[in-house]
C-alpha cells in the first residue's frame, strides 16, 4: 500500500446543504452534537430571540421611506409593550389610536402599505425600505395612487384592516416580520387585503412570504406578484382563497 494520507470520504450531505439553510447531516460525537453544531444552534436560537424582541429601528425606516418620496404616518396598536404584545394576539391587531393617520373617504387611495413590526424587527431593518421602492415603482407605473405608508408599531397583520379602511384605500398590503425561525430570522411577509374593513378573516387575505434577498423571495419579484394580486383583486372584487397568483403559468398536467 502506498504511503501519504488518505483521502477523505465525499460528505454525501455537502451538495444538499448548499441548497438550503435548514440544518440537515448533522455531524456526531458519541450520542450529541459536534460542538460546533451545538454552538452553532445556540447561536441561531439567540439570533431569533434577538428579532422577537428588539425593537426595530423606526427612525432609520421613517427616513429610507420618505427618501422615496412618501408621506409617513404612524400608528400602534393597543398592546403597550412587547411582552403583552406577545401574550395578547388579539391586541396587536387593533389601533390604539387612529389620530396619526390622515382620514379620507373610501377609495381616495388605490393600494396602502403597513409596515408592521410583528415577530421579526430585524426583518424590516434589513428588507422593508427595497421591498417598498420595488412595489412602489411596479404601482406607480401601473398608475396606481398611494396613502401613504404607515409605520406600526406592536402590530400585526389584523391592524391593517381598520387602518387601510380610516385611509379610504381599496387594497392594503401588511408587510410584517415574520416569526424566526433557527435557520431564518429575518424574513419578511406581505398580506394582501382587498376591500380592508375591521372583521375581515385571514381567509381574505393573500400572502406572498419569505421575502428576503437574496437568500429568499427578492424584492422586484415580490413586488411583481402583489402588484398581479392588486390588479387580480380589483377585478374580482374580492381578496383571498379565489384569488391566484397568475404570474407564473402552471406546470403542465401529466397526461
Amino acid at each position: 500500500m502506498s504511503g501519504g494520507s488518505a483521502t477523505p470520504a465525499l460528505d454525501f450531505w455537502e451538495p444538499l446543504r448548499s441548497a438550503t439553510q435548514a440544518r440537515i447531516g448533522l455531524g456526531r460525537a458519541g450520542d450529541a452534537l459536534t460542538t460546533r453544531d451545538r454552538l452553532a444552534l445556540r447561536s441561531a436560537h439567540a439570533v431569533a430571540r434577538d428579532a422577537v424582541h428588539l425593537p426595530w429601528d423606526l427612525d432609520a425606516l421613517e427616513r429610507g421611506v420618505a427618501a422615496l418620496d412618501l408621506a409617513v404616518a404612524h400608528v400602534r396598536s393597543r398592546a403597550d409593550d412587547r411582552a403583552t404584545y406577545l401574550r395578547r394576539p388579539d391586541l396587536g391587531r387593533e389601533p390604539a389610536s387612529l389620530a396619526g393617520v390622515p382620514g379620507a373617504d373610501e377609495g381616495t387611495y388605490d393600494v396602502a402599505i403597513v409596515l408592521a413590526d410583528g415577530l421579526s424587527a430585524a426583518a424590516h431593518d434589513h428588507h422593508a425600505v427595497p421591498l417598498v421602492q420595488a412595489v412602489v415603482r411596479r404601482t406607480r407605473a401601473a398608475d396606481l395612487s398611494l396613502a401613504p405608508v404607515v409605520l406600526a408599531t406592536q402590530a400585526r397583520v389584523g391592524l391593517g384592516d381598520p387602518v387601510g379602511a380610516h385611509l379610504g384605500a381599496t387594497t392594503v398590503i401588511v408587510v410584517v416580520g415574520e416569526r424566526a425561525g433557527l435557520s431564518v430570522a429575518d424574513s419578511l411577509g406581505a398580506y394582501l387585503t382587498h376591500l380592508p374593513r375591521p372583521g375581515r378573516r385571514d381567509s381574505e387575505r393573500n400572502c406572498v412570504s419569505n421575502i428576503r434577498e437574496p437568500h429568499g423571495l427578492g424584492y422586484d419579484r415580490a413586488a411583481e406578484i402583489l402588484l398581479g394580486l392588486v390588479v387580480g383583486a380589483r377585478r374580482l372584487g374580492e381578496s383571498g382563497v379565489r384569488l391566484k397568483d397568475r404570474s407564473v403559468a402552471p406546470p403542465p398536467e401529466l397526461g
